[in-house]
């Protein structure tokens, strides 16, 4: 496996990859872009990422399938939507060649923005 320099934005990530695969990663993009406005697209561990009080999700083209990695918290609130689609602790493996699950990842995107947002509320104090 030959090691390329890491992709300096998500247009050159999607660039890289198969022209098959290029338009899937695109709407996957706009998907994550229109469920989370206010996230800033960055490249984290040499994949696609945004942020938004911290990372909410990743993506990745694979041989076989696009990898979704939207934390474990974001896998487990949706496991049994996600069952068909398992990949490991933090990962969904959408198989390329099969459409993807549009609605659901823009429910995950939407959920882990809402645990970002949680994340950053002062502590109640205990009185």
């Amino acid at each position: 496996m030959r090691k390329t320099a890491a992709p300096k934005d998500i247009d050159s990530y999607i660039a890289e990859q198969p022209e098959e695969v290029q338009p899937i990663l695109e709407k996957l993009r706009q998907t994550i872009k229109k469920a989370a406005p206010k996230a800033e697209e960055v490249i984290s561990y040499r994949m696609p990422a945004f942020k938004y009080h911290g990372i909410l999700v990743y993506f990745a083209a694979n041989k076989n399938h696009i990898g979704f990695y939207p934390t474990g918290s974001g896998i487990e609130a949706f496991k049994e939507e996600l069952e068909e689609y398992a990949g490991g602790k933090g990962t969904a493996k959408f198989p390329i060649g099969k459409a993807l699950p549009w609605k659901l990842i823009a429910q995950i995107v939407k959920y882990r923005v809402a645990q970002n947002l949680e994340k950053t509320k002062p502590k109640k104090s205990a009185k």
